[in-house]
């Protein structure tokens, strides 16, 4: 009996709509309120699945853009014996980055023509690194840690660096896969790197 109520809840009888002439509206109004409704919350749900698939996707290509072109403000470039220029946007006032820990970075990379590689931004997420131990190009060995002549970062920091071929990749391309090279030989590259913090997990 519950089953046959509830089929003629979802499938109501067309109670006078078989005997219904155009001038009369009285029994047709229920039946076409309802399927005024249906058509409604179907349209609804087809809108909401539009702008959900939409969505992400538009936001990943603003912030990919976004991110791809908008660099630190300009500093001018001071050039040690290495042949490696630096120069700080922002000095930090934390800690100085430690040797041989680890410490987590954030940098935009670029070739000299300004042409974006690389950047942490668009994974969204810091870059774990540890330095003076060969894990990094020199470039940023030196850049970050210091030394001839470059003062070492301090968490807070932004530092602009112009690294030469000899202190990157050097004569051989990098970053190949399949044939395909992102970084040719003999490359200058460009990075913004800013110091967040230094790894946690040094301290356990």
């Amino acid at each position: 009996m519950a089953a046959a109520s509830q089929l003629t809840i979802l499938s109501p009888k067309p109670r006078g709509l078989h005997g219904c002439r155009a001038s009369s509206n009285s029994n047709a109004a229920p039946f076409t309120n309802l399927k005024k409704q249906v058509l409604g919350v179907a349209a609804g749900i087809l809108a909401a699945t539009a702008v959900a698939a939409a969505t992400p996707l538009e936001a990943a290509a603003t912030r990919i853009e976004y991110y791809a072109t908008v660099s630190e403000p300009s500093c001018e470039l001071n050039f040690v014996k290495s042949g490696l220029g630096y120069c700080d946007v922002v000095v930090g006032s934390g800690e100085e980055v430690p040797f041989a820990e680890l410490i987590n970075v954030h940098y935009t990379a670029r070739f000299a023509d300004g042409i974006v590689f690389d950047s942490t931004f668009k994974r969204g997420r810091p870059l774990t690194m540890r330095l003076g131990v060969g894990k990094v190009i020199k470039g940023l060995d030196q850049g970050i840690m210091g030394g001839g002549g470059v003062p070492p970062m301090h968490v807070g920091g932004k530092r602009k660096l112009q690294i030469p071929p000899n202190l990157a990749y050097g004569p051989e391309p990098a970053g190949c896969f399949s044939g395909d090279c992102n970084i040719p030989a003999n490359a200058t590259l460009v990075y913004d790197v800013n110091f967040v913090n230094v790894y946690s997990g040094n301290r356990k």
